[in-house]
């Protein structure tokens, strides 16, 4: 006769094990907020902290007399943003002059480097010849150094002996005599040049990718339907890259009109009026004049609009999308 045993199950051992998967659970659930923390702790001493500093400097009679110990300065109140908006004094003309210059160049910039990047993306998505080393070519403004860039096309646009005017006047023979690129009127088109030329190929990458997500399978058969290349491009492209396109024009927008490194090595501590723009006014208003305390509400003040253009471009683009998904 073979005895049985029966195993004893021990009822609660269940209910222990319970808390203990629960923590489990809770400790993975929070362990990618864990891995963020050092990233959110760095972005707020480099970002949020000064920008913090910043907003309480626009409230203060900064000046240099109180560049040991900003904190003493006394409190000006809104006086620092009077003077900034009031567009008929001396400081707040030349403000306002500044900032319209500035969304001239952005406008043009922005959609220049749209331009060049989407045409280059969508003339190299077919396999050809050299499309790779063309695609290599056309990165390297975006991974040169801005510095040495800039400082390369600072040369090249002097009057006397750049290559601008050499191939212009010299060789083609425009113009009675060299223009003066880096002065006068001419310095916005100096600008405009060198930051579409660095800007563009951001541009090119950022379609590139997003055409890899449209199916070939989509040209193929509007071809079969008869659609040329121009249709294909107009009710398959650039539908598709709409998204791509909200987020690559709003990146360009916010890096263009906050660009100060470009004419800062351009043209050196002041810029010429054409080429004003609002990052190295704020600069020169600073810097120059030892008035911190209203280039500091100057900065506010371009903050607040970049943050209300922000918002108005998702509200406007996001309820696109929602009417185009409807």
């Amino acid at each position: 006769m073979t005895a049985t045993v029966t195993p004893r199950v021990d009822p609660g051992a269940a209910t222990r094990a319970a808390p203990t998967a629960g923590a489990a659970r809770r400790h993975g659930a929070l362990l990618p907020y864990l891995l963020l923390l050092p990233a959110l702790l760095l972005e707020l001493l480099v970002h949020l902290v000064p920008m913090l500093m910043g907003a309480v400097m626009s409230f203060k009679e900064l000046t240099q007399f109180f560049i040991r110990d900003w904190t003493a300065a006394p409190w000006a109140g809104l006086d620092n943003f009077a003077v900034a908006v009031d567009v008929d004094a001396p400081v707040g003309a030349a403000l306002l002059a500044s900032f319209a210059t500035t969304c001239v160049f952005t406008l043009a910039s922005v959609a220049l480097c749209w331009l060049l990047g989407t045409t280059a993306a969508v003339l190299l998505q077919e396999n050809f010849r050299g499309r790779g080393l063309l695609r290599t070519l056309f990165l390297v403004p975006y991974a040169l150094p801005v510095y040495a860039a800039v400082i390369t096309w600072a040369f090249m646009f002097q009057r006397d002996n750049g290559l601008i005017n050499h191939v212009l006047h010299d060789q083609l023979g425009i113009g009675e005599s060299p223009a003066f690129w880096l002065i006068g009127d001419n310095s916005f088109w100096a600008l405009l040049t060198v930051s579409v030329w660095k800007g563009w190929p951001f541009a090119f990458l950022t379609v590139t990718a997003g055409l890899q997500n449209i199916p070939r399978d989509l040209y193929e058969a509007a071809a079969l339907d008869g659609a040329g290349t121009w249709r294909q491009i107009r009710h398959i492209t650039m539908p598709a890259l709409r998204p791509v396109n909200q987020v690559l024009v709003l990146v360009l927008f916010l890096w263009t009109f906050n660009d100060f490194n470009t004419p800062f090595v351009l043209f050196g501590k002041a810029a010429p009026e054409a080429a004003d723009l609002i990052s190295l006014h704020i600069y020169q208003s600073s810097f120059q004049t030892w008035n911190f305390g209203t280039g500091s509400a100057m900065s506010v003040l371009l903050l607040l609009f970049l943050l209300v253009v922000t918002g108005l471009y998702l509200a406007l683009t996001s309820r696109g999308r929602r009417t185009g998904r409807a």
